[in-house]
């Protein structure tokens, strides 16, 4: 009978629910902290990224960087599986970004404060294309203006943000919402495009 692979099985079950690598048992660590060790110090030396202590990076999650588009992580950060990311990228302590999530900093980059939460599927760009009907929209020049989202934010799946936007400390944004306002502390927001439906010091 063949032995069973169960280490390859952690390694895929970790890349999706990166949570797991910080409970793991001393056991487990002695083969995922070298594995993890390897796929941190591959993209330092390939890429312009920086990265905390204690921080997951699941194989297949794919982050460009250059210089002046740097991506920045803070400590204990986790990175899903088939999560996209081109800098400029800052990400703060404990921000965890899930699986199939898009986020792209433009000129003026994307910001995340420390113990956010993203849901997986979502989608954030910090640039936008020109629209003139004169010109082809590829053609046309793409323009900057960031996108700067607070601490303890919770982002549902697939919702998306646009550039230019804000939103601030501990503000809920429902599953599937588009963000293209500004959204205040504490806000809890959900539709298309986002409106406010409550406030979590309500709760």
């Amino acid at each position: 009978m063949a032995e069973i692979d169960y280490q390859t099985q952690h390694k895929k079950r970790l890349s999706w629910m990166p949570w797991l690598y910080f409970s793991l048992k001393p056991k487990h660590l002695q083969w995922a902290k070298p594995w993890q060790d390897d796929i941190q110090q591959q993209l330092r030396l390939l890429e312009t990224i920086h990265i905390g202590e204690q921080c997951f990076i699941a194989p297949q999650a794919r982050l460009f960087a250059e210089p002046g588009r740097d991506i920045t992580m803070g400590n204990q950060c986790m990175i899903s599986a088939d999560v996209f990311m081109h800098g400029s990228i800052t990400l703060g302590n404990e921000v965890a970004i899930n699986h199939g999530c898009s986020l792209d900093g433009g000129r003026h980059g994307i910001h995340i404060g420390h113990q956010t939460r993203i849901a997986n599927n979502v989608t954030i760009y910090a640039f936008n294309h020109g629209m003139s009907p004169d010109t082809p929209i590829y053609q046309q020049a793409s323009h900057s203006k960031g996108v700067v989202i607070g601490e303890d934010v919770w982002i549902g799946a697939q919702a998306g943000i646009v550039d230019g936007v804000t939103i601030g400390n501990h503000a809920v944004i429902g599953m599937g919402c588009i963000v293209t306002k500004n959204v205040a502390e504490y806000a809890i927001v959900a539709g298309n495009p986002a409106r406010v439906i409550g406030d979590r010091r309500d709760k």
